[in-house]
């Protein structure tokens, strides 16, 4: 990494640029031989290369930073690209500047019972991108595009023409082409989850799923009077021979599966278990429910199973996952035409549309490729925060959100989660996710929710140490 900066009384320099103090030319060097090319935009390789040495105490509270004239020769980069590196570090309260005395390592800054969000999966802020501003352009330029009055009033349910041209194009890369006569864009998963339950079971049906899930399902198909029947899993997800078993048991017509990155395991299922899943479906007329909004993290991801078997499965894939949950925007794919209208009937029993104003910001983002920029700067913060996490808690680094961690034998699984709230921690214990008898000691671990990267490291070693001590040695204190 980076080299020790000077640390000390210093007097201070003459100019205002410290490029010709000896102290900072000296202590840069180390600067140019560590910090190594690499993907994505110069200022944001070296911003993080900062953080990481912050954290690894690399760099300590106090040490001078070289000055940007230095840093921009040593690294082979212009000028600008220094200043908006530092722009980034001072935002992320990596680095304050002293006027002449120059630019410092800052402090560690006081959360003062300021509580950490473990628990919520939505995206990171995406790197080297201006929410705000996209926002604000991207507002504009609809109602430089739109009336007014039409995105303030009553759309088509399911989408319109050009909408569901946009979510097929959206959908492409894990789909192959898809026709947007078998698209809807819905206002959230959870509403198509809860419409497609209505649309193609009945009072008393039973839904097949993994025993670890989403916990959205399982409140869907209580509170619509639906039984929810869990299939044994293996390493590679569901078991072929348990499906089987229960289809004929059960009569069940539909299935639910999450098989990429799955929430909460983080677990992906192969192709070759994909597969055998569809064959046992097709041979008992089980229609699959294909819950899919991790695909465009997982690298390698299998093809969906519903590329493999488009006839046989209702595909869906959220943006609240992948670019922002304030645009409650979700697309679904049905097998063919029949069963979509089918669907759009049972929506309207939960909306009659998606909002239309941010319906067609999302539509523009996808058109315009600003939805595809957002994402790969959401998948890079991602998976700096899965190093994090994997460097902080000795896991191993995943894709994705958030993180499946298994506990050590003297932990329970809500013990845990009620101690890392007494330390303004929320994590998601195994309990939100079982159905039926609970057989995981683990906690779910989402890394986006914390805005801010530096906040989310110290909750991360807070976590640490938590998980490190042995709560049946903790005295308990009344007061």
């Amino acid at each position: 990494m980076c080299g020790r900066m000077t640390q000390g009384p210093m007097t201070q320099p003459t100019r205002n640029d410290a490029d010709s103090n000896p102290d900072t030319d000296t202590a840069a060097s180390p600067w140019a031989s560590a910090f190594a090319r690499g993907s994505g935009p110069r200022y944001v390789q070296l911003v993080d290369f900062i953080e990481r040495a912050v954290a690894d105490g690399t760099l300590a509270p106090g040490d001078r930073v070289p000055a940007q004239r230095v840093l921009a020769n040593l690294l082979g980069v212009d000028l600008t690209t220094i200043t908006r590196a530092f722009n980034e570090a001072r935002r992320r309260g990596l680095i304050e500047a002293r006027g002449p005395l120059g630019t410092f390592v800052s402090a560690p800054r006081a959360e003062l019972a300021q509580r950490v969000d473990l628990s919520m999966n939505i995206p990171p802020p995406p790197v080297g991108i201006d929410t705000n501003a996209l926002l604000r352009e991207g507002l504009s330029r609809l109602l430089l595009r739109s009336d007014a009055d039409l995105l303030m009033t009553y759309h088509v349910g399911g989408g319109g023409a050009a909408d569901c041209t946009a979510a097929a194009n959206w959908l492409a890369p894990a789909l192959g082409p898809v026709d947007p006569a078998r698209v809807a864009v819905c206002p959230g998963a959870q509403a198509a989850l809860a419409a497609l339950l209505v649309a193609f079971t009945s009072p008393s049906d039973t839904i097949l799923a993994e025993p670890l899930l989403y916990p959205g399902l399982p409140h869907a198909v209580a509170q619509l009077g639906r039984r929810l029947e869990a299939i044994d899993t293996d390493a590679d997800g569901m078991r072929p021979d348990a499906l089987e078993a229960a289809c004929r048991s059960h009569g069940a017509r539909l299935l639910y599966l999450n098989p990429t990155l799955q929430n909460p395991t983080a677990a992906t299922m192969p192709e070759s278990r994909r597969r055998e899943i569809l064959r046992v479906a097709a041979r008992y007329d089980v229609r699959i429910v294909e819950d899919d909004p991790y695909w465009r993290f997982a690298p390698d991801a299998p093809p969906p199973l519903a590329r493999l078997a488009p006839s046989q499965v209702c595909y869906l894939s959220t943006l609240s996952k992948t670019l922002s949950p304030g645009l409650r925007t979700a697309f679904l794919v049905m097998p063919d035409v029949a069963s979509h209208a089918r669907f759009l009937a049972a929506l309207r029993t939960f909306s009659l549309m998606a909002a239309p104003l941010t319906n067609a910001l999302a539509m523009q983002w996808i058109a315009d490729g600003t939805a595809a920029r957002i994402f790969d700067g959401v998948r890079a913060e991602a998976h700096e925060r899965q190093r994090m996490a994997a460097q902080t808690l000795g896991s191993s680094a995943g894709a994705g959100i958030h993180l499946w961690y298994a506990l050590p034998s003297y932990w329970q699984a809500r013990d845990l989660a009620a101690a890392a709230n007494i330390e303004g921690l929320a994590v998601a214990p195994s309990t939100a996710f079982e159905q039926g008898p609970g057989t995981a000691n683990a906690i779910r671990i989402s890394l986006g929710a914390t805005a801010d990267r530096s906040q989310l490291q110290a909750a991360l070693r807070r976590l640490s140490t938590l998980l490190a001590s042995n709560r049946s040695a903790q005295s308990q204190v009344i007061v």
